[in-house]
């Protein structure tokens, strides 16, 4: 890729060429971020080359990707990404604010964000031949990589922890992956997925690991300030008060780190590209039981200190976070902050997304019940514009689902009966 020049350590500050290096930096093991050639964007693009283009998916932004688009069109990989915004009156009624809306990440090909990093680690699997793409799973990221791997006949191995939601198990055969069950927790499906990769010299799809995981996931960065640029729009010629350009607060729930490190790395390209004039301000929410990234970020450190993790949201059950660093300071470099959330807050969650039409699965709803709690806090005012990111889909995790709910009643089947509940 033209604009693909190499990766820099977010440590140490190192520099490697693309051919030099393949996953962490050799010098201290961080996260590298790829590199591009933001001079040469600026020149061959502006902002109307990018928002007058007809691709509906995460591909619309190529020019701002490592890797091509594989050939072909109309399979899951190809229309990955570009996901509904919608307004939610009711919920900023309910909390006290002007603007609410949700991003809903469930609308992708395998219903959830992880589509878009793994259609990105699949693009570059093909790209260098790889024969066997490997990864590490609670559910999501597995299935996400069988469903873009089984689009273009790539071989895909997914590890994940026993306790993994029969529902994502299930995706995750369907699409055709090889499926292994781990005696144990994520942490330890990540720690073997790494192994075999080096021992079979399988392509590591691994979330805070494969670099290129951040450039699928910084894509919903991209589809914010579009939309957000046609929300202004809207404003303008409604002679709104929000007129003054207020910044945009993002709610978004963090396991690993990488969701929130990925859309942090997409504003700062735009901002890169003088295409925004300031980053929106992101919160990142994290359940009680699974904290480590907002311990360290209260504690003001960067030192990310294991974890016991222990939560219904098992997308971001992690005990030790591997994007964890780059968490912390996407919340402190946009004046942003950390929300933690109980499993009882995020089933309310889930039953308050409901009633407006999104189905959320508990990682999913972690976002939204820190909204809750930010607005009980102050760390959130009532004219603050909101986005909250959806993650995936509730369909993923029923049991969780049920759970937030009261139990359908039975009846006979007669009038008097239903007359009786109602």
């Amino acid at each position: 890729m033209k604009s693909f020049i190499g990766y820099k350590c977010s440590l140490c500050a190192s520099e490697y060429l693309p051919g030099q290096v393949a996953y962490t930096c050799p010098a201290d093991g961080g996260n590298l971020d790829v590199i591009l050639d933001y001079k040469a964007i600026r020149k061959k693009y502006q902002a109307e080359d990018i928002t007058n283009r007809r691709v509906t998916s995460l591909w619309r932004y190529e020019p701002f990707l490592p890797v091509n688009q594989p050939k072909g069109e109309d399979t899951p990989l190809h229309i990955a990404g570009w996901t509904p915004v919608f307004k939610m009156p009711r919920l900023a009624e309910k909390l006290g604010l002007q603007h609410v809306w949700v991003k809903d990440e469930s609308r992708n090909p395998t219903a959830s964000f992880k589509d878009r990093a793994s259609a990105v680690v699949v693009a570059r699997a093909q790209e260098l031949k790889a024969q066997v793409v490997v990864a590490a799973s609670t559910g999501n990221a597995g299935a996400a990589l069988a469903g873009m791997s089984a689009a273009v006949h790539q071989q895909a191995v997914i590890f994940a922890p026993k306790s993994a939601p029969p529902a994502k198990v299930a995706q995750l055969l369907v699409f055709g992956a090889k499926v292994i069950l781990v005696d144990g927790n994520y942490d330890d499906a990540f720690d073997l997925s790494i192994k075999t990769s080096q021992e079979f010299g399988w392509y590591c799809r691994n979330t805070g690991y494969n670099p290129f995981t951040l450039e699928g996931k910084k894509t919903a960065a991209f589809e914010i300030w579009e939309w957000w640029l046609e929300a202004h729009r809207d404003w303008h010629q409604q002679d709104s008060p929000l007129n003054n350009h207020p910044t945009l607060t993002i709610f978004v729930s963090v396991g690993d780190g990488n969701i929130i490190s990925g859309i942090h790395k997409g504003f700062k390209e735009l901002l890169a590209l003088g295409w925004i004039e300031t980053l929106p301000r992101i919160i990142g929410v994290q359940a009680e039981g699974s904290a480590a990234v907002a311990q360290a970020f209260q504690a003001n450190t960067e030192a990310i200190q294991p974890v016991d993790a222990k939560t219904i949201a098992d997308s971001v059950s992690v005990n030790y976070p591997r994007d964890g660093v780059r968490a912390v300071r996407a919340a402190k470099e946009t004046d942003g902050t950390y929300i933690t959330v109980s499993d009882a807050e995020i089933l309310q969650a889930i039953a308050e997304l409901g009633r407006v039409g999104v189905f959320a699965e508990p990682a999913g709803a972690v976002a939204y019940a820190g909204l809750v709690k930010g607005v009980a806090s102050g760390a959130v005012g009532s004219a603050t514009p909101v986005l909250v990111l959806n993650t995936g889909s509730g369909l993923k995790d029923v049991r969780a689902a049920l759970q937030a709910v009261p139990s359908a009643p039975i009846v006979e089947p007669t009038l008097e009966a239903v007359k009786k509940i109602l």
